[in-house]
């Protein structure tokens, strides 16, 4: 259940960064670097959500359920 919380969060982290990054994109000076560097967050985090996962796949914490 823990690592169902800590993906939610990161996602939650994800989207938000997304947000800051189109806020920086509409209302900085163009010679602010704040838009780069939360877009940069986001890759990142997505980095680690997906690190996370397979990590959650390979210990069994977390499987996949069949199609039906």
């Amino acid at each position: 259940m823990l690592i169902k919380a800590l993906i939610l969060l990161v996602l939650l982290a994800i989207v938000a960064s997304l947000g800051s990054g189109l806020f920086y994109l509409l209302r900085d000076r163009s010679d602010s670097d704040r838009t780069v560097r939360a877009l940069t967050l986001r890759i990142g985090l997505s980095f680690a959500l997906f690190l996370l996962l397979m990590l959650g796949f390979a210990t069994g914490v977390i499987t996949p359920h069949p199609v039906v």
